[in-house]
């Protein structure tokens, strides 16, 4: 299967995902929390239907893939290839009404995301990526996507979904880079990494993070000219605290402090 095959076939999984989820945004629906007493990590009947309608087109064109999902869990981690989904990527947002969340699919191969996706589907916009090159697409046409140049901290534009989401001690050294930079914005889960591809954010801090919230990502990052790290500047395919910049002077700035 060339990459345009596996191109190709992301798309069907996009729109499959975002024909099961629309009728449910901006809508009254049941909310399940996923991270019982104390804490909130919803989930709704829209991500459990987004990520069956993609796990089933999966299962019929590619049996001897693997899948992981965050609703549903593993089946074949270990095969040569592995899908790996998260049907709605802000799910904070979608129950809000707030349209900054997106559908993530990712395709690996032993391990390494090849090819990637962030999919919105209520504003029409796809983000792709191989790791060699990124495109948009949406209401306003396609165009190649490039990260923009970034000299300092103190000219860049930081973007988290939230220090809350962070422990205290990481949301301390997360504040110290914050002071350095020009400008922080809070929100847009999957969309920050996007706008950083796109050239409009220079630094995305985040801690807490699953595969499935970044291994789609990745793709798209490196494919834009971005760099992507752990906090401790190691692969971040495993998830967990993560560093990405457009720029590697700022990539290198922000780990200096995160690790002081």
């Amino acid at each position: 299967m060339t990459a345009i095959d596996f191109a190709a076939f992301v798309d069907r999984l996009a729109a499959a995902s975002g024909d099961a989820i629309l009728p449910f945004f901006r809508t009254t629906l049941g909310i399940d929390n996923k991270a019982g007493a104390g804490a909130f990590d919803p989930v709704t009947a829209a991500d459990r239907a987004g990520e069956t309608a993609m796990r089933a087109l999966i299962r019929a064109n590619f049996p001897d893939h693997g899948i992981i999902g965050e609703e549903f869990g593993e089946e074949r981690a270990d095969a040569e290839y592995v899908w790996v989904l998260d049907p709605i990527d802000g799910t904070k947002s979608f129950i809000g009404g707030m349209p900054v969340w997106g559908t993530l699919i990712a395709l690996t191969r032993r391990g390494e995301p090849i090819y990637g996706m962030m999919h919105q589907p209520f504003v029409r916009e796809r983000f792709a990526g191989d790791g060699g090159a990124a495109r948009y697409r949406g209401p306003n046409g396609e165009r190649a996507l490039h990260v923009r140049r970034c000299a300092t901290l103190g000219e860049a534009t930081l973007m988290t979904t939230s220090p809350l989401l962070m422990n205290e001690t990481d949301r301390g050294r997360f504040q110290k880079v914050e002071n350095a930079v020009r400008l922080s914005r809070y929100g847009g889960d999957c969309y920050a990494y996007c706008m950083l591809a796109a050239g409009h954010v220079d630094l995305v801090i985040e801690t807490e993070l699953k595969p499935y919230d970044i291994l789609p990502l990745i793709p798209i990052i490196r494919g834009s000219g971005g760099i992507v790290t752990t906090w401790d500047g190691e692969p971040v395919t495993a998830g967990g605290r993560v560093v990405v910049a457009g720029d590697p002077r700022v990539h290198a700035a922000a780990l200096e402090i995160l690790n002081g």
